[in-house]
């Protein structure tokens, strides 16, 4: 990518959009396009169509999704899988229709079976049934790496999709009424902490095991993609590594420096047992997370508390 080239990187407000414009501006790209969803609403088929006509741009990373965790995926799955299928339908249809040079698809690691063999590769995309707690987010990813690979089969477009495994990090969800794993973690152990609460409840029996990556990584690996790889074909990304829940929570604990019980509600859901990425493929094009899970989290609570916590309220 040329460094004046335009691009538009879409949910650009949200954890991954951001560290894609962040990732992006420290290599010197200064041609940007990122409105908020309130200047563009993605799932308006009108709007995304003006916005490209007028912009043009060169490059899109479509890193733009309703996302959450099992609670949110459970409660709103309607409106998981009509917004994630509008938000995509829509900006891949209109980078088609405007020649964009390339496009970067962002899917998820759970589109993948749910008793699919561990480590996940990428060929065992559709060769089994899904988690059932968030089987209409993932249907709708499905759909969305399917057709960028069906418009480069029939119109010899250039879209390309990438499947990050859990992401954690700067700009993250700390609503514990939609978040993922770690972002609650990190804030029922500061919260506790604070407030001197005597215990911590998570839910499930902290025995799932689960890969996380710090999204500055993610970024990474994202620019390293748009430059390096074309082809039909998904890429995880990941670090090849995983972690109970349970040893999660204990090392959140201990960096957040709370000294109280951490309590399992086993009437609650765990999800997939296990979860872990593949990252053969990407690491063979030269691609490697830098950030381990330690750092990465002290990374988080320092900016947490940069911000003086705003992000809890």
């Amino acid at each position: 990518m040329l460094k004046d080239a335009r691009i538009f990187v879409a949910g650009s407000r949200g954890m991954v959009g951001s560290a894609i414009v962040r990732n992006l501006m420290s290599h010197g790209y200064t041609n940007l396009l990122t409105p908020s969803s309130k200047d563009l609403d993605l799932r308006n088929q009108n709007a995304v169509n003006s916005y490209f006509n007028e912009n043009k741009p060169n490059y899109v990373f479509l890193a733009a999704a309703k996302v959450g965790g099992i609670l949110a995926n459970n409660t709103y799955p309607a409106d998981f899988i009509f917004d994630n299928i509008m938000i995509q339908t829509n900006v891949i249809q209109a980078a088609y229709e405007n020649n964009v040079e390339k496009l970067l698809f962002l899917g998820s690691s759970c589109i993948y079976p749910k008793h699919a063999s561990q480590p996940l590769k990428e060929e065992y995309l559709l060769t089994g049934s899904l988690e059932p707690t968030n089987e209409a987010y993932a249907i709708a990813k499905i759909a969305g790496l399917k057709m960028c690979e069906y418009f480069n089969r029939q119109h010899q477009t250039n879209f390309i999709s990438a499947m990050p495994t859990n992401l954690y990090g700067i700009n993250d969800n700390f609503n514990l009424k939609n978040s993922h794993v770690l972002p609650a973690l990190i804030r029922k152990f500061i919260e506790a902490k604070q407030n001197n609460v005597s215990k911590v409840e998570i839910w499930g029996t902290g025995s799932p095991l689960r890969e996380f990556l710090f999204v500055d990584d993610l970024a990474e690996a994202c620019v390293f993609l748009m430059i390096n790889y074309s082809g039909n074909e998904t890429v995880n990304v990941g670090t090849g590594e995983e972690i109970s829940i349970l040893s999660l929570a204990n090392l959140i604990k201990e960096t957040v420096g709370y000294s109280g019980e951490i309590i399992f509600d086993t009437t609650k859901p765990d999800g997939t047992p296990r979860k872990l990425l593949d990252v053969s493929k990407l690491n063979a094009m030269g691609w490697r997370h830098q950030v381990s899970l330690n750092e990465g989290i002290k990374k988080t609570i320092a900016w947490i508390e940069e911000n003086n916590f705003e992000m809890f309220t």
